[in-house]
């Protein structure tokens, strides 16, 4: 699925970060304008290492749809 082509693109965003301040940003570092933006929370996961118990990092997901224009960084990645 590209979701570049339908002007769609993925950030790892601050756990505490909302989609108010998700969209400003975006729009203040790439100069573009965002329509929508959908947050998905990823809760960390328990692993076992050698008998030891650790635990993997919870992060925070962000699909930022664009109104019009595209971000020139992610151009043949």
């Amino acid at each position: 699925m590209d979701l570049v082509g339908e002007n769609k693109y993925t950030f790892i965003v601050d756990l505490n970060s909302n989609k108010i301040e998700i969209k400003r940003a975006v729009e203040e570092l790439f100069k573009v304008k965002v329509d929508k933006v959908h947050t998905l929370r990823y809760k960390g996961k328990v692993k076992r290492v050698r008998g030891r118990i650790g635990r993997t990092s919870a992060y925070k997901k962000a699909i930022v749809t664009l109104k019009e224009g595209k971000i020139e960084i992610f151009e043949g990645v």
